[in-house]
């Protein structure tokens, strides 16, 4: 069995790499189809092989009363996932909501791009960094419009008491 950290310079962290391509993978799978084909075709030509063509399935999505109580199946949720390799050795892996081919062999490809320390950079600053930033500014647009709805029951007059 081979040791995979052996391959790692005494300087790097592996907790700390691990955390960040989380991130990266995390990114992709919220962005949507077209938003990753852009940032995709901007990026130059990659010789690359399926090691898992993407494929759809299902997974079984659990959930919990109130965020604390006992675990149920909620219901199942149509993912594709992908693996590809570079032609220099770095595996990327995607994974997305939904039925996007297209999106998930990109998201691999954009993965594996990552795992290269000269693309490392300009991954993150062309891509995960605008992708990132788009999501933040959607996911406040729903808060402030959940916020205007919301209704606060300790400040509703309930009668006049005379």
């Amino acid at each position: 069995m081979t040791d995979i950290t052996s391959s790692a310079s005494p300087d790097t962290q592996p907790g700390a790499a691990v955390g960040a391509r989380q991130k990266v993978i995390a990114t992709l799978a919220a962005a949507s189809a077209e938003a990753v084909a852009e940032k995709f075709s901007a990026l130059p030509p990659q010789s690359y092989e399926l090691v898992r063509q993407p494929e759809t399935g299902l997974v079984m999505v659990r959930g919990r009363m109130g965020g604390t109580g006992s675990p149920f199946n909620l219901g199942e949720v149509t993912v594709t996932r992908c693996v590809v390799r570079l032609e220099t050795g770095e595996t990327g892996n995607a994974y997305s909501l939904g039925r996007n081919k297209q999106k998930a062999l990109q998201s691999a490809v954009i993965d594996a791009l990552w795992q290269r320390p000269a693309m490392q950079e300009r991954i993150e600053t062309d891509i995960i960094a605008p992708l990132a930033e788009a999501q933040a500014g959607t996911q406040e647009t729903v808060r402030e419009e959940t916020e205007a709805t919301k209704v606060n029951f300790f400040t509703m007059v309930r009668g006049d008491n005379r």
